[in-house]
């Protein structure tokens, strides 16, 4: 017999992935100028130019050298690059081997947990609205109990009541994840001060380290002079999972890393099991040549301001319509609440103007569903009459 829950996963995709995939079928009919799909978080502005020219440059170099194996955990100078950018820009003092390199936020994030969690007891704790892999990866990946914190929908920061009463013996880490996927809030320093000082009390109530795993793809989409949400210096017990697929606009390269900090509780332990859960899942090494090319594009970043036009495009015409959403400070989604409680039936009735919408029940909060902004700026201010359309069918005008 073959692995019943892998058959499973296999056969039942994402809410996201369904959608996308519906947006494929229905664009044939009807012709892909006419979808408005807003399902998927695939970065539309193009990596910037330095990108291509560090490509251009690589591909002129012994080819033996580019393609060949690194080291498992990266090169060192790609490693040396990583610290160096941080350390610049937020003051540290990271060192190349505090960094590993991976195939993209996702390996970072299955590699952290595997290296993490010890023993079926353990629990994970994530806070709705969350990316829906991260259950997955606790449970199928690390084995774990994944526990949900309630979203707090009036401005989507941390539920305190609810996550004291959460934390147990058991907990092994919390991932946070900001700016967020699915609404684009980043947590505020006084949630991040009081999150770090719940976790310190609780570490040493339990007498063992609360990990923090701060998943960071959207770091640097920030928009109207917010501060770059860099989690680390915050909080000693922090692992760090960040990807360039956002900040450089190419997701189906897969290279990020993890950082794990020297003042981590047990650092040494902690980096050997992230390279040994890295050579547990079989990942050799990240891609050789696009370590290179962030080694050399670190610090640069796409245009965020086409996100940042679509942001302010999509939140006013929104609230002109009636509809209700808490403006993102990051990223490029919008979470607003659906006209009806069953946000899926919503999703289903905007599939009646080839609006393509993903219900916010997968990401751990019914009654919402999220809009993936990074599309052509035409696509929004065509789409803006549908919403409008949409929300008429519901009685609002």
């Amino acid at each position: 017999m073959i692995n019943q829950e892998m058959m499973r996963l296999g056969n039942h995709r994402s809410v996201i992935r369904d959608i996308f995939e519906y947006g494929n079928q229905r664009a044939k009919i009807v012709g892909r100028e006419n979808i408005f799909d807003f399902s998927l978080g695939n970065p539309n502005v193009p990596a910037p130019a330095k990108v291509a020219q560090v490509i251009e440059k690589i591909a002129k170099m012994d080819p033996v050298a580019v393609h060949g194996y690194t080291s498992a955990q990266g090169s060192e100078a790609c490693r040396r690059a990583m610290a160096d950018d941080l350390n610049r820009r937020f003051g540290t003092n990271y060192r190349p081997e505090n960094f590993y390199m991976t195939c993209g936020a996702a390996a970072s994030l299955m590699i952290t947990l595997r290296a993490l969690v010890a023993s079926a007891s353990d629990e994970v704790i994530v806070f709705a609205p969350y990316f829906p892999e991260y259950k997955m990866w606790i449970e199928s990946c690390a084995g774990a109990k994944c526990v949900v914190i309630p979203a707090q929908i009036e401005d989507f920061q941390i539920d305190f009541a609810a996550l004291e009463y959460s934390l147990n013996a058991d907990t092994k880490a919390l991932i946070i994840n900001s700016p967020n996927n699915p609404c684009g809030v980043i947590y505020s320093e006084k949630t991040i001060a009081r999150l770090s000082a719940l976790l310190e009390k609780k570490s040493a109530q339990y007498g063992h380290p609360i990990y923090l795993i701060s998943d960071e793809p959207y770091r640097e989409i920030v928009f109207g002079g917010e501060k770059i949400n860099f989690i680390a210096p915050a909080y000693r017990n922090t692992v760090v999972c960040y990807s360039f697929s956002k900040s450089l606009s190419m997701p189906g390269e897969r290279i990020g890393y993890i950082l794990v900090p020297d003042c981590i509780e047990n650092a040494a332990d902690v980096y050997a099991a992230v390279c040994g859960a890295g050579r547990s899942l079989g990942y050799v090494c990240a891609p050789s040549m696009f370590q290179m090319v962030a080694a050399e594009c670190v610090g640069t970043t796409s245009d965020i301001s086409v996100y940042e036009t679509n942001r302010r495009l999509l939140l006013d015409g929104l609230h002109s319509f009636g509809y209700t959403c808490v403006s993102p400070g990051g990223a490029f989604y919008l979470f607003p609440r659906s006209l009806e409680a069953d946000a899926g039936a919503f999703c289903e009735k905007a599939k009646k103007y080839d609006l393509l919408l993903v219900p916010g029940d997968g990401f751990g909060t019914p009654g919402h569903f999220r809009i993936s902004y990074c599309v052509k700026t035409e696509t929004i201010e065509r789409a803006l009459p549908l919403f409008k359309k949409l929300a008429e069918d519901y009685g609002i005008r």
